[in-house]
């Protein structure tokens, strides 16, 4: 389930946040939904599993998106948050350029073509 070999982890919601943040990224990097909630046993399966490996949550800017936002805090309190302007409200309908930059703070690779307005 898990590309042991990623010295990286982003969690986010759906799959289609997945997939956009998937084209973005140009390191290795694993990246995992929560399907929008995730269950405590899922939870500290996870924790167990990314012990050792740089954590980064990216959650959509809404109610929800906080309250998973507020369960990672709790319960991986080493993990890093990243957030999308709450304009955007969504990861999956925010602009790639918003995202690439996002990501690039957080010290992650990304294709430099989304770093462009275009």
């Amino acid at each position: 389930m898990f590309d042991y070999n990623s010295e990286k982890v982003i969690i986010v919601e759906g799959t289609s946040d997945k997939r956009k943040v998937k084209d973005i990224i140009r390191e290795p990097v694993e990246i995992i939904c929560t399907n929008g909630t995730i269950s405590v046993t899922k939870l500290d399966e996870l924790i167990d599993e990314l012990f050792d490996k740089d954590v980064y949550i990216l959650v959509d800017a809404d109610d929800a998106g906080e309250k998973l936002r507020k369960q990672f805090k709790r319960e991986m309190p080493e993990a890093a948050h990243l957030y999308i302007d709450k304009m955007y409200r969504e990861v999956a309908t925010a602009p790639v350029h918003h995202l690439a930059t996002v990501l690039l703070g957080a010290n992650i690779d990304v294709y430099t073509e989304y770093l462009d307005r275009g």
